[in-house]
């Protein structure tokens, strides 16, 4: 079933099963209407719900269209903070040093084009007082698929996503390049495609906030696009609840699930639970029916490849500050397991280069007590119980946990 059909269907079941209301809302001009998602005080619309023509993979970006913002829609308000976590929420959740990334290059491989991509990745930047990281002083880099100039064409859903992935690479790493990869379509070979170039240009980690239903074809995009030794490659784990999407079920990659972040009393000063909505949104998590269970992987109720490793902030109710303008109207709220990905990549970049050969993905689990357990929460119903339900230890929800520190991300 392509991507675009099964997510139609699952927002109709989970609809019905759970009204959650759904309206159609006007969308940015050449782009089809959205359905806007209502659950408790928080509505939202799926970034990338409508593919193009051929489009096999969808991002996993959350849009909340319910966000009263306390600054001015559009550029820097000073002394204000935008709706939203920011860059020094996030570096206190999850205990991570101020302005690292110094020579360090991230990248963040998405489809089509943002042509405001830099000048609003700028705004964020300047709002949040972190450093400019621009084409002209060399920090930034926006290629097509090939590592060409010629950029395909826009697309304001996949806008947002781009605007999401540089915002959060900024927030965590203010002082690492980074390089933009637009592939020409969002279908699987040529998203791979710009992997490998990531990986060309010189990227040591590589963000991925995209995914589609499983197949058979997956291994063989497996061994041709993600497997990189030495290169720390994050997939989203997907925003549909229980189940396992590719590229997260690779064995090559770190998948990344998703969390309610919140602010609590205790010592940390944060609790997280699984990121949850209703039976069609929430992290993605499960047993891969094609790819083989990599060999750090000792988990014994799933034979092949379990679905996430790591996670951190995702629901769409407890979501991050993005600063979007082609397809957005300024200052917005986002969510989705597109939000993990790059979180988590730019903090294996902050603990720095992996050593040549080795496998990023398992460098967390040597160190599981370097991560902040996630113990409460599904994400659906299944057999047995911690593909989709929380508990101490090994989750398929939430991995092993999410991000204490810079220990569990080196090696």
């Amino acid at each position: 079933m392509p991507a675009s059909t099964r997510r139609f269907a699952l927002a109709l079941a989970g609809t019905a099963a759970l009204a959650v209301s759904a309206i159609s809302t006007a969308a940015p001009a050449g782009a089809a209407s959205a359905t806007v998602y209502h659950k408790g005080n928080t509505s939202w619309v799926r970034a990338c719900d409508t593919l193009a023509k051929g489009d096999t993979v969808s991002c996993n970006a959350l849009r909340v269209t319910s966000t009263v913002q306390k600054v001015k829609p559009m550029g820097v308000t000073p002394n204000a903070t935008p709706s939203g976590y920011g860059p020094s929420d996030l570096i206190g959740a999850y205990n991570l040093p101020a302005n690292g990334g110094a020579g360090q290059t991230i990248a963040i491989v998405d489809a089509y084009d943002d042509p405001n991509a830099e000048s609003d990745m700028a705004v964020y930047r300047s709002q949040y007082g972190l450093p400019a990281c621009t084409t002209a002083n060399g920090c930034f880099k926006k290629v097509n698929q090939t590592g060409g100039t010629k950029l395909p064409s826009a697309n304001s859903g996949w806008a947002g996503e781009i605007s999401l992935d540089l915002d959060m690479v900024s927030a965590i790493a203010p002082n690492a390049k980074i390089i933009l990869v637009e592939s020409t379509t969002a279908g699987m070979a040529n998203l791979g495609t710009g992997v490998n170039t990531a990986v060309k240009l010189g990227a040591k980690f590589v963000s991925n906030s995209y995914g589609a239903p499983e197949s058979s074809s997956d291994a063989s995009y497996d061994s041709s696009y993600y497997n990189h030794p030495g290169v720390a490659i994050t997939v989203s784990a997907g925003d549909s609840a229980y189940g396992a999407e590719y590229p997260a079920s690779s064995k090559y990659v770190t998948a990344v699930g998703g969390t309610a972040l919140n602010r609590s009393s205790n010592a940390r000063g944060w609790s997280e639970s699984v990121w949850y909505t209703n039976s069609t949104e929430g992290t993605g998590s499960g047993c891969s029916a094609y790819i083989a269970k990599p060999t750090w992987q000792k988990d014994t109720g799933c034979g092949k490849r379990t679905v996430s490793d790591v996670s951190a902030v995702a629901d769409p109710a407890t979501g991050v500050a993005v600063y979007q303008t082609y397809g957005g109207s300024g200052w917005a709220v986002y969510g989705g397991t597109s939000a993990s990905s790059p979180i988590i990549a730019s903090v294996y970049a902050l603990a720095g280069t992996p050593s040549t050969g080795s496998y990023p993905a398992s460098f967390p689990y040597a160190h599981t007590s370097s991560l902040n357990d996630v113990t409460t929460g599904s994400n659906g119903s299944c057999s047995p119980s911690y593909l989709c339900t929380a508990g101490v230890g090994y989750d398929g929800p939430t991995g092993l946990g999410t991000p204490n520190g810079l220990t569990a991300f080196a090696g």
